[in-house]
């Protein structure tokens, strides 16, 4: 990735944060839940199955972002 790839605020052209940080949190918590299932730990379980659904939800929130701004043209770099 380039300088040419982000927009004036520093974030990454075309995907939203939230998009990539909600992936984050859902691979985080597939991972807290085997872990979980693998120790025989139901907490742990639990919270892994809590993450992925966070991480769903902003991802979610994320892709509604980048909807609107194509929508809208927030991203354009005319003007």
């Amino acid at each position: 990735m380039n300088d040419s790839d982000r927009n004036d605020d520093g974030t990454t052209a075309g995907i939203d944060d939230d998009r990539t940080e909600g992936s984050a949190k859902q691979v985080g918590g597939e991972m807290k839940e085997g872990a979980g299932k693998l120790i025989g730990d139901e907490k742990m379980k639990n919270e892994g199955r809590a993450d992925q659904a966070e991480g769903k939800l902003q991802n979610a929130w994320g892709s509604a972002k980048d909807e609107a701004r194509e929508t809208f043209g927030a991203n354009d770099d005319e003007g």
